[in-house]
């Protein structure tokens, strides 16, 4: 397994791109099993679970390219099997996203009840209830999820759970209801821009969706979809980890490819606190942290909202502004993992229910810290930067799961960071006990 070994204390300067969304490019890249003829998706990320969710296309009779300018070229050229595997689905949460075009498309599905990052309890019975209101029966045989219908039927759901709406439920009952016949309405719908981007894909294919980004989508179901060409969104949450990289290390960055308006409430309350972020033109924006800032409090809540998905990198910059600072989270009340690895780098928070109560300190030290998941993974990163020392962040391949070539980028930026294997970093511990004990 490979680690992070970070040398923290080095501030940020220059210019960072943002590659394209992973939670909109998934959806996306599932919805071709809908089709007929050749799809192309634009500025798809190379992340280990686009990897993934490739490999999984390919045993659903897909043939999988990815071009040199990072786009995937997706056609379905076999619709025999609809049994997603485990050994796929497992590593990747986001793989049940095949669930509703193989029902709508094949008639059934059949895919392993889906793994990805330990953030708390995330059950897919939404999902489940959706697809039985289009007609499907739904069974769990042998640790797998089982829908099968002869015709889906539009149908008025709703989508609401008890920590709000579900993204990749929308995300699944968009793409079974397209190919229904008759309305589908579905209320209570999640209305984060990669529903927006899955919806126009969708309508690009020849699909009729509309009221995506909304909390009512409608759905005219049509007989059938034809392939279609979309460029993926830049990545929301890698822009806000950029910003907040930026801040916890109190340094002045340039970002491009950037869409502000998916992160304004993120925006404004990094401003609230004496970041400065302007706009240079329509996709590029200055990140100024050189400023005092202040502790605050927020709370993670469905879009438009603070993501949760930036709940982490949040906790690890407040954790560095001296003062009292609240950080809460309705949508993943569990998601605080993070928060004791924080601790082990002299962070002072207190966990409380479904929130962390954080005292700032001057100085955070560098740790032998563990990744729990993905976003957790970016938090640590945030933090070593500004450490005291040396940090190694464990368990990076939660990281590789979400962020393109992370390292890189910061380092391109001023950051020191080095990515090696365990052994290595073992052997380079017993090379310098050596050199101690010959001195």
């Amino acid at each position: 397994m490979d680690v992070f070994v970070v040398q923290g204390g080095h501030p940020l300067s220059g210019t960072v791109s943002v590659s394209g969304s992973k939670n909109a490019s998934l959806p996306m890249m599932a919805a071709t099993l809908l089709s007929k003829g050749k799809s192309t998706l634009n500025n798809v990320p190379d992340l280990v679970d686009v990897r993934t969710l490739s490999a999984l296309l390919r045993c659903l009779g897909c043939e999988v390219t990815r071009e040199p300018s990072s786009a995937l070229s997706i056609q379905v050229i076999d619709e025999e099997h609809s049994k997603a595997e485990y050994d796929l689905v497992r590593r990747m949460r986001a793989s049940v996203c095949v669930l509703g075009p193989l029902l709508a498309r094949r008639g059934s599905a059949r895919v392993s009840l889906p793994g990805g990052c330990n953030i708390g309890h995330r059950p897919i019975d939404i999902h489940l209830r959706g697809f039985e209101a289009l007609g499907a029966t739904v069974t769990i045989e042998k640790g797998d999820i089982v829908v099968r219908s002869s015709r889906l039927v539009g149908n008025e759901i709703d989508l609401n759970g008890p920590n709000g709406s579900t993204v990749l439920g929308t995300c699944n009952l968009m793409s079974a209801a397209v190919l229904a016949e008759g309305n589908t309405v579905l209320h209570s719908a999640a209305r984060e821009p990669e529903i927006i981007a899955l919806g126009d894909y969708l309508n690009a294919m020849g699909a009729q969706v509309s009221g995506h980004g909304t909390s009512t989508i409608q759905i005219e179901g049509v007989d059938e979809l034809h392939g279609a060409e979309a460029n993926v969104i830049p990545d929301r949450i890698e822009a806000a980890t950029l910003i907040i990289a930026a801040a916890i290390t109190r340094s002045s960055i340039q970002i491009k490819n950037i869409e502000t308006h998916h992160l304004n409430h993120v925006i404004q309350k990094l401003n609230g606190i004496g970041v400065v972020i302007s706009k240079q033109d329509h996709s590029t924006i200055i990140v100024d942290a050189t400023n005092r800032l202040l502790p605050t409090n927020l709370h993670a809540l469905p879009y438009p909202e603070t993501p949760t998905d930036v709940q982490a990198q949040l906790t690890a910059l407040l954790s560095t502004i001296p003062g009292e600072s609240v950080v809460r989270d309705s949508v993943f009340p569990d998601r605080f993992m993070h928060c004791a690895e924080l601790n082990r780098m002299n962070a002072s928070i207190r966990q409380q229910g479904d929130s962390a109560h954080i005292s700032g300190v001057q100085q955070l030290h560098g740790a032998h810290v563990m990744a729990s998941d993905l976003r957790a993974s970016a938090a640590l990163v945030l933090a070593a930067l500004v450490a005291n020392g040396e940090s190694v962040i464990h368990r990076i391949y939660h990281l590789d799961r979400g962020y393109e070539a992370l390292e890189t980028k910061l380092n391109s930026l001023g950051a020191q960071i080095i990515r090696c294997s365990e052994e290595r970093l073992l052997n380079r511990k017993n090379h310098e006990l050596q050199i101690r004990k010959s001195a």
